[in-house]
């Protein structure tokens, strides 16, 4: 019932509002502590409320639906599941690469119980974690030995601080990047512990560059790769070989950040060509750093593989344990490497590689089959258009190359206050059960498809859609 005027002592008692049933179920399915803790920032509530108003609904219906709806909202993960469909395949913000099934089984099998972690079954001994992947790694890319910690910028931190501390790098000035998150070269060497050396110009560095540059202080030279950015122009640069051949007369190690870190030729699949770091290895790097979740396809990680007695200081170093993976994202990356070694069906199994080489007209077809539902759902004040887009690699990875792709386009019919209304549409797309991403450009709401492979369930989100 309503009440008007309430004072306080008609709010009713914690104690019995735990004992009517609606709310006695609320304690069956959330728990009592969660319930009592909900209850009580309900009746401070309504105690301000009456302060201000002097009056308050507080019958048991409303303060049991009220209830109900805040643990309903606490009891919805914050980290979910999303559809992407913003163009951009490895999009960082979104999770980067979407793992194999093979990945996730074997993620899911290792975490329900013990494992050989750090167990040899042969000996009976203690083991090393990084033999779950030293050996694979090896393989495909022709290393002396591998090692790995939980992210490409920890890879770079690790071999900096174990191979150069206190003492100098040499990297050309064209390579200092940032990457997200505000991650710069020049700041992971400091932190590292390592003196940055500039060699040549932003844009043109040449081999007598870093000749000249090298001295009794100097214990590294470094390349990186500008995956996120572009040079172009009057431009030079010094090639892998030539500098693994300046590195070695000096008899310092030559380090390559490869950063996206593609184990294959993506050429193969009709993508532009990347360094992979085999090519890299045979070029003459002593020492390779790279992601696993970029073009790799498999779960965060920095891999690091190059000459063994480098690799052997790298896993002595302390900050190796506090850098290093958990078990999970082990079996993860043992999994998605195994992968390649059947490239003829990589494409198929590795969802990444699948997604970026995902041909045009395919998606063209899927975006007709889905254009008159989501027309449907979304209303008059709306119309949806099937339209050509470039999609993107994502990550850093091949900043001047595009996808050819195709995307749902969601325009306002009113020609006024489209902006708003695109930006309150994005908001609804984004509060479904199961989020729609997409991105706002030429006034029209873009929801590239390239991305998409639960086509049922994202018919189900737009049937969810309340657009009023």
């Amino acid at each position: 019932m309503y009440e008007s005027k309430l004072d306080f002592s008609q709010i009713p008692s914690l104690n019995r509002l735990l004992q009517v049933p609606a709310i006695i179920t609320l304690v069956e399915i959330y728990g009592r502590n969660a319930t009592t803790a909900a209850l009580r920032v309900l009746l401070t509530s309504a105690r301000e409320v009456i302060a201000a108003h002097g009056e308050v609904d507080l019958s048991d219906e409303m303060l049991a639906q009220t209830t109900a709806a805040r643990l309903a909202r606490q009891a919805v993960p914050s980290l979910r599941s999303v559809f992407n469909l913003t163009g951009t395949v490895l999009h960082t913000n979104l999770g980067r690469a979407p793992l194999a099934e093979v990945a996730i089984t074997a993620m899911a099998e290792t975490a329900r119980g013990a494992s050989n972690l750090e167990f040899n079954l042969e000996t009976g001994k203690r083991g090393d974690r990084d033999t779950h992947v030293e050996e694979i790694l090896c393989d495909l890319t022709g290393a002396e030995a591998a090692t790995l910690v939980n992210n490409n910028a920890g890879a770079v931190l690790l071999l900096l601080n174990t191979l150069a501390l206190r003492k100098e790098v040499l990297v050309s000035r064209g390579e200092l990047v940032e990457i997200g998150g505000t991650f710069r070269i020049p700041d992971i060497m400091a932190r590292a512990g390592a003196k940055l050396i500039e060699v040549g110009t932003t844009n043109r560095t040449h081999a007598k560059d870093f000749a000249a540059a090298i001295g009794n202080r100097t214990a590294l030279v470094m390349k990186v790769h500008t995956s996120n950015y572009i040079v172009q122009g009057f431009t030079a640069e010094v090639p892998a070989a030539e500098l693994a051949t300046i590195a070695n007369a000096a008899d310092v190690p030559f380090a390559v950040d490869l950063g996206a870190g593609a184990l294959v030729d993506l050429e193969r699949w009709g993508l532009p060509h990347e360094p992979t770091p085999r090519e890299t290895l045979t070029a003459g790097a002593d020492i390779i750093t790279f992601s696993g979740d970029k073009l790799l396809g498999g779960p965060q990680a920095g891999l690091i593989v190059g000459r063994a007695e480098l690799i052997a200081r790298l896993k002595k170093n302390p900050l190796k344990r506090a850098l290093r993976c958990d078990k999970a994202t082990l079996a993860a990356l043992a999994a998605t490497l195994k992968l390649y070694r059947d490239p003829d069906r990589l494409a198929e199994r590795l969802p990444t590689l699948r997604l970026l080489a995902r041909e045009a007209n395919e998606i063209r077809a899927l975006a007709e089959s889905l254009l008159d539902e989501v027309n449907a759902a979304i209303g008059e004040d709306f119309v949806v258009t099937v339209e050509d887009c470039a999609g993107q690699i994502g990550s850093g990875a091949l900043p001047v190359d595009s996808l050819e792709s195709v995307a749902l386009v969601i325009h306002p019919v009113a020609a006024s206050g489209k902006g708003g209304r695109l930006k309150k549409l994005a908001t609804k797309l984004r509060s479904l059960p199961v989020p729609v991403i997409g991105r706002v450009h030429d006034d029209g709401l873009w929801l590239d498809l390239r991305c998409l492979d639960d086509i049922d369930g994202f018919r189900t989100q737009f049937q969810k859609l309340d657009i009023s």
